[in-house]
């Protein structure tokens, strides 16, 4: 479980201070010394004095001692504190929020759907781990429904949804229907469930009609059958499309063979990535995971930076990265907020 937040004050000194090393322990990955900071830090301050500061701040727990050095490094707190309160967000540049527009919309490479793109783009602006969970359906609406004949027993049903929606299914038979059956059936079908949810009409239909079927003439007969296939649930199983975590492997904490395999098996199995991602469809802008904040062990050396992204003003699906718990928030937050307003933009173009 996630430690609380730490709520209290520090002083202007021990704010500068924490920055400062949070700052260089991101860039250089290494413990930093009373010695260092008190050179870098800007302030004229001696290494003993730094050296108080930084106690006060282990006390707080903001700090931490790793045993093989006298140096110190942020704990989960210092990190939080440092993206609250402390740190400066730096905006893409111009250039990349263009490549990224670009890409979003192309079609180029018709084999990567723009879903891929945008987690490419995620790994390749930020060197980590990109992530898109594929969006999910809106509430479907049925409008109308056509069967047409593609063999003795297989028929290729197409449904309109929602305003323009079109799905098609390839369905199999007991035997075969007429053109002429599939067109009532079709008819009835579109009159007599327009507005409903697809799956919704097959339950009412198996509910209402299926156990009176014997007593039924052979057009409803043959509707129930052919609804009862048409509408049957789809499996749309939540996923999500990843990118670049060969990049993690460039992080020394991560590198550790056994942290790695824990991580890569996570990525395949995907029910506490997509989990996470789940839990963060509501919220309103970026939302942040760092350490043992995600709730997943396997993550608490990691931080995931996550934002939604929306279809016709309705959030439908999260991306976001993974990386180590010292990646440069400053830089990575806003591209992900960035990638996550164009990758809506590009979806609704589409529509």
């Amino acid at each position: 479980m996630a430690k609380a937040r730490f709520d209290g004050d520090l002083s202007p000194r021990a704010q500068r201070l924490l920055k400062v090393l949070v700052e260089q322990y991101i860039r250089d990955g290494q413990p930093v010394g009373s010695r260092t900071l008190s050179r870098d830090s800007g302030l004229d301050l001696s290494a003993a004095t730094v050296r108080n500061v930084m106690a006060d701040l282990e006390d707080m727990g903001l700090l931490e001692s790793p045993h093989t050095s006298a140096g110190r490094i942020p704990t989960v707190q210092g990190y939080r504190l440092f993206v609250d309160t402390l740190v400066t967000m730096r905006p893409p540049e111009l250039r990349d929020v263009q490549r990224a527009r670009e890409t979003l919309v192309s079609d180029i490479n018709a084999n990567s759907s723009v879903v891929e793109r945008a987690s490419s783009l995620l790994s390749d602006f930020t060197s980590l781990a990109g992530m898109v969970m594929l969006p999910r359906r809106q509430a479907a609406s049925l409008r109308q429904v056509e069967f047409l004949p593609l063999s003795d027993t297989q028929i290729l049903v197409i449904l309109v949804l929602n305003n323009h929606d079109v799905e098609n299914r390839i369905i199999t038979t007991a035997r075969r229907y007429s053109p002429s059956e599939l067109q009532q059936a079709g008819n009835y079908l579109s009159e007599a469930f327009a507005g409903m949810d697809p799956l919704s009409v097959r339950e009412r239909l198996v509910r209402e009609l299926g156990d009176a079927r014997e007593h039924m003439n052979r057009m409803m007969q043959a509707t129930v059958e052919i609804a009862e296939k048409a509408f049957e649930p789809q499996n749309h199983q939540d996923d999500f499309v990843l990118a670049g975590q060969i990049n993690l492997l460039d992080y020394g904490e991560l590198s550790d063979v056994d942290k790695l395999r824990e991580l890569f098996e996570a990525f395949n199995r995907k029910r506490d990535i997509l989990h996470l991602l789940d839990q963060s469809l509501n919220a309103h802008g970026v939302h942040l995971y760092i350490g043992e904040e995600s709730g997943y062990h396997v993550l608490d050396e990691c931080s995931v930076v996550t934002a939604p992204y929306a279809i016709d003003g309705q959030r439908v699906g999260v991306l976001g990265v993974i990386g180590p718990t010292r990646m440069e928030y400053e830089r990575v937050i806003p591209i992900v907020d960035m990638t996550a307003r164009l990758l809506g933009d590009a979806l609704n173009a589409k529509h």
